[in-house]
């Protein structure tokens, strides 16, 4: 009897199968125990809003001369009687203050007069520099022009490597343009391009023109300023390696600039260089992680305060030492004259120091070691089409 009843399940099975099969052949039905479930896509983000809060505020900077006009030969003695404007366009900006600071690369500006700022809708201003910090290659310019676009500056401290970032800029002088891209990573530094270096590094792809630009995040944010890019002598162009200074320091140095102050920082006068563990294992140290002495300069207050080569640093006014770009940023948030206490390794010696502190001076020699040249800010790259 068992056996009698699954022969007929069977055969039932069966005949229903087949005749699923010959409906869809003929009708493209499918029941739903036939149909595979493909897998859910999630739809790509729209970043369109982010792009509509920020780029008004992204401006191109160029430089305007007059010259000679093509009937100069004609007039024989006027030679401006029909002048010519030659623009040169330098590099990007964005707006940060409805009072008209454009905050830009100092890279961009730096020995160049005749500025001019213009704006995505076709509008120029001729621009004027206000302030310069080259220590962190930034630089400020102001138009008299109210009610610009401004952009709103957001929190790089918050940034998680993978996360959605868009550059913003004019690369080639092709006009505006986006791109998107993740954050790849974060606190690079050692490449040699300024003094304190904690670069954004993303994979947006960024060009000749776009330095100054704005790097911004998914709500619109102002979160970096792009300033340079890694390119390997086989090839000169973007190869998915660029670098944006964050809005962290952004914030720091943009008050002093805009008042048309020097940006103080505290100086201590030493060499430093990053600790490897292989290097430390090579010296025999206790430690394989921080930061070492490399040079003490005479006179200076790393050198007065007991600060010698091959030390190496372990906390600076109770904050513990790991790298050398986040070393440089407590020096130079230090108040000149203010002693705070340094804790150094000299050989197995643990050694408690107190440093006196002075104010950065120019051109000042603490910085860290530079990385290979084929890191470079981006308008002095050798791109072809480059408008310099």
């Amino acid at each position: 009897m068992i056996r009698s009843l699954w022969l007929i399940f069977a055969q039932t099975v069966t005949v229903t199968l087949g005749a699923a099969m010959a409906v869809s052949a003929v009708t493209g039905w499918r029941p739903s125990f036939l149909s595979p479930q493909a897998p859910a896509i999630s739809p790509a983000p729209d970043l369109s809003e982010a792009v509509a809060k920020a780029a008004p505020a992204v401006v191109t900077i160029f430089a305007r001369h007059d010259i000679p006009g093509r009937q100069a030969e004609q007039v024989g003695t006027n030679w401006n009687s029909v002048p010519e404007l030659n623009l040169n366009t330098l590099g990007s900006g964005v707006i940060v203050s409805s009072e008209g600071y454009v905050l830009t690369n100092y890279h961009v500006v730096a020995a160049v007069s005749g500025l001019y700022v213009g704006l995505p809708d076709g509008r120029q201003f001729e621009a004027v520099l206000v302030g310069s910090d080259p220590e962190t290659d930034l630089a400020l310019l102001r138009v008299k022009e109210p009610s610009l676009p401004v952009i709103r500056i957001g929190k790089s401290e918050t940034l998680r490597i993978g996360q959605t970032v868009l550059a913003i800029g004019n690369p080639f002088d092709v006009g505006q343009t986006v791109t998107a891209g993740i954050v790849s990573a974060l606190g690079r530094h050692g490449l040699g391009l300024n003094s304190y270096e904690d670069f954004i590094q993303t994979d947006a792809a960024i060009n000749q023109g776009n330095s100054g630009g704005a790097l911004i995040n998914a709500e619109g944010e102002l979160i970096g300023i792009n300033t340079a890019i890694f390119s390997p002598e086989q090839s000169d162009g973007f190869v998915g390696i660029g670098f944006a200074i964050p809005s962290a320091i952004i914030e720091r140095v943009l008050p002093s600039l805009m008042a048309g102050k020097v940006v103080e920082r505290g100086y201590f006068g030493f060499i430093p260089r990053q600790l490897s563990q292989e290097f430390a294992q090579d010296l025999g140290l206790s430690v394989v992680r921080g930061v070492m002495v490399s040079h003490v300069l005479p006179k200076s207050p790393a050198a007065e305060g007991g600060i010698r080569a091959f030390d190496v640093v372990l906390a600076i006014k109770g904050e513990e030492i790991r790298y050398v770009n986040r070393m440089l940023q407590i020096i130079a948030s230090l108040k000149p004259g203010e002693t705070v206490p340094v804790r150094v390794l000299r050989g197995r010696q643990t050694l408690e120091l107190n440093v006196t502190p002075t104010a950065r001076p120019k051109n000042a020699l603490e910085r860290e070691n530079a990385a290979p040249s084929a890191v470079d800010s981006l308008e002095n790259q050798p791109l072809p089409g480059r408008h310099r």
